[in-house]
């Protein structure tokens, strides 16, 4: 099936959950009474935007959001890792902007409970880039070795491991007293080796079963994105991703591939991606929930 236009736009597979359809502009309803002196004396909980020059109250929670204008037909919502962003045309009134927030309250606090949830997991998972450190790569665990004897990075294999005990070790060309840094660059430039070296074997043999040709494969190191496709058939696929066991490397792979036949999200795409990974539901569940650990 030929390619499209390199007119097309990218398209790209999210870090999180996509926004919920753009809502229509519509007129702005009666704003709710203020509370009681009493109650508006209370702390209430709070997210907030770091570039947020808008607020608006739901029940018991304050939200501090980005509004941006733009050249669009209706007021969109995006809840990302820094909170509420807002993107709205340029004639709709504050108004309608917040009538159409509150249409859709719940779905904008769930979201900001799920990324306030995610960033105090991710917190947790951090690293100690030191001798005996953990980290997942293709969804085993891998233990830091810092060991001058060895030169570079070195994935060592111990077959005879016992249940529940990791068998694979990263022996690291570092000594014992090497910095955080030190380790941390020698660990991600292994990764990112490693990475380049899986999405290369895995696009090629997805390529083949979806009757499309990748012209390029490069790596992104993007905050909110697994990956993008673009019509000239260039794909970028997240290097982090080889924390993940093959499962979900595959459906990712799988799911820009599929782009270069359908550049959008419509049932044709999805028919396109379940033609070789019927059950990629599962993996598509795991990129969602698992929390990778922090890098820096």
């Amino acid at each position: 099936m030929p390619l499209r236009s390199d007119a097309s736009p990218p398209a790209q597979l999210s870090l999180f959950d996509d926004a919920p359809p753009a809502a229509q502009a519509r007129p702005p309803t009666q704003p709710e009474l203020p509370a009681p002196a009493e109650q508006a004396a209370q702390p209430l909980p709070t997210f907030r935007h770091p570039r947020a020059q808008r607020e608006i109250r739901f029940g018991t929670h304050q939200v501090h959001y980005e509004l941006r204008r733009a050249r669009r037909r209706s007021i969109g919502f995006v809840v990302g890792p820094e909170g509420l962003s807002v993107s709205a045309p340029r004639w709709v009134g504050v108004g309608e902007v917040e009538s159409a927030l509150r249409e859709k309250e719940r779905w904008i606090l769930r979201k900001l409970q799920e990324q306030a949830d995610r960033a105090r997991r991710m917190q947790s998972s951090r690293i100690a880039w030191r001798d005996g450190a953990q980290l997942p790569f293709l969804g085993e665990t891998v233990i830091l070795v810092l060991d001058p004897r060895t030169q570079g990075a070195v994935l060592n294999t111990d077959a005879q491991a016992l249940p529940g005990v990791p068998r694979l070790t990263l022996h690291l060309g570092l000594p014992q007293h090497a910095s955080e840094a030190q380790v941390r660059e020698l660990v991600q430039s292994w990764l990112q080796r490693q990475a380049r070296r899986v999405f290369e074997e895995r696009c090629a043999f997805f390529a083949a079963r979806l009757g499309v040709r990748v012209r390029r494969i490069g790596l992104s190191s993007a905050t909110t994105r697994w990956g993008s496709a673009s019509a000239d058939g260039s794909i970028r696929l997240n290097w982090r991703l080889v924390h993940f066991g093959l499962p979900v490397i595959d459906y990712v792979v799988t799911h820009e591939l599929a782009h270069l036949r359908e550049m959008n999200h419509s049932p044709a795409f999805w028919d396109v991606v379940r033609s070789v990974l019927p059950d990629y539901q599962h993996a598509l569940g795991t990129l969602r929930e698992h929390v990778l650990p922090a890098i820096d």
